[in-house]
């Protein structure tokens, strides 16, 4: 029987020295077939817990134990913790992997620790407690409280309610197992879903609700460009309401993933374009009656289902996203005819990538008003656009706002 700390510590090892995202991490790690999805749990499990993990290793040392020895006890401490194994199985799988790794000489220290750690005091600080609580960094946990006030532990601590379907046909053989409709037709998302050949032949796809909103508050046009569109699941939707969809990536290798994914939703009517859209194009000056700016951002509204977004993210990237997500909305500002209609969206939570975004947009750009735009998801209006939080939005934290050229 394999040892089941031994897949979670290849895959983490990648995250945690490497510097890779985890679903990188796990697709380019051989994992056992069958012990595949306690692997994913666990890895899935340590990122979203890693900072109250930290801390019972913290708490319980007098120094920081080497990166490969930390990892050992992080996968260790989550199975004892939040999946009830037993502590002789953990424990003796535990000092087995250090011993393999070529660490014999810590295994006495391993065995010991896991054997009597003490769990850290809860801080009085609400921040530290929320951070501790909810496993987020203090620095997110202020932004959020900030603007959310009390509402701030349930937003960062809301689960991702599983895995979305939007079905294009045949999804009456897969409705016997459990799922949760969304406002949205042909679309649900489901406790397990095993992808198989229906998904190759196009009759469904994975997108999340957020995508899927965004999409449905989109009015149908002739030609509309989505200048960040990889890995292209909303312009393949989109593509069903306007009659020809523009596709801007400015990575080659993610330009593919959108030919892929238009091929095998036989989207014939998407050109994908490999540009940065913070850069002008002269050709699409006043070229389209919609451009949808789907902006690079922190990525704050889909930790539930990223959890390694929180140990990859810095406060101080938060600025520098604002100014990239200002300049691809004011370049993009430029490609529309008169009349058109500018959308722009993040899976951010902040109000500085939204409505501060939003705001900075028509302070320095001048022809656009804001439009009235709904959404059936649940959703808090804000001052230019929809907030989609995850605690309320089915487990989306996404913005949209929606301008229309004078």
């Amino acid at each position: 029987m394999t040892n089941p700390l031994t897949d979670p510590y290849l895959v983490l090892s990648k995250v945690y020295q490497d510097g890779k995202y985890l679903k990188q991490a796990l697709s380019e790690t051989p994992i056992e077939f069958l012990n595949k999805p306690r692997t994913v749990k666990i890895c899935y499990g340590v990122l979203e817990k890693d900072i109250y993990l930290s801390e019972i290793i913290s708490y319980n040392t007098q120094k920081p134990p080497k990166a490969a020895i930390r990892l050992v006890l992080k996968i260790a401490l989550y199975m004892l913790e939040f999946m009830e194994k037993h502590n002789y199985m953990v424990v003796d799988n535990a000092v087995t992997l250090i011993k393999k790794l070529g660490k014999d000489g810590a295994s006495g220290f391993v065995n010991a620790f896991l054997r009597s750690y003490k769990l850290p005091p809860v801080p009085e600080k609400t921040d530290e407690k929320i951070s501790l609580e909810t496993s987020s960094p203090v620095w997110l946990v202020k932004k959020i409280r900030r603007s959310y006030k009390g509402e701030a532990a349930e937003i960062l601590s809301a689960p991702s309610r599983g895995v979305c379907v939007r079905f294009v046909s045949g999804e009456q053989k897969y409705l016997d197992k459990p799922r949760e409709e969304t406002p949205f037709k042909n679309t649900y998302i489901f406790k397990n879903f095993t992808r198989d050949t229906g998904f190759d032949n196009g009759e469904y796809t994975f997108q999340s609700v957020g995508s899927v909103a965004i999409c449905s508050a989109i009015a149908p046009c002739e030609k509309l460009l989505d200048a960040c569109a990889a890995p292209g699941g909303k312009s393949v939707l989109l593509s069903g309401k306007c009659k020809h969809v523009t596709a801007c990536e400015i990575h080659p290798h993610r330009l593919e993933l959108i030919n892929a994914y238009k091929t095998r939703m036989r989207a014939d009517n998407i050109t994908a374009r490999l540009a940065d859209s913070s850069v002008f194009i002269p050709e699409y000056e006043n070229a389209f009656d919609a451009v949808l700016c789907d902006a690079p951002c922190s990525g704050t509204g889909v930790i539930n289902e990223n959890p390694d977004i929180k140990l990859f993210r810095k406060e101080e990237d938060i600025a520098e996203l604002s100014e990239i997500q200002l300049k691809i909305l004011s370049n993009c500002s430029r490609y529309l005819k008169s009349g058109g209609r500018l959308y722009y969206s993040t899976c951010s939570i902040l109000p500085e990538e939204n409505d501060s975004t939003v705001y900075n947009f028509l302070q320095s750009v001048k022809g656009f008003t804001v439009e009235e735009i709904d959404s059936p998801l649940a959703h808090r209006k804000t001052k230019f656009g929809l907030q989609f939080l995850p605690h309320i939005s089915m487990g989306a934290g996404f913005f949209l706002a929606a301008f229309k050229k004078e």
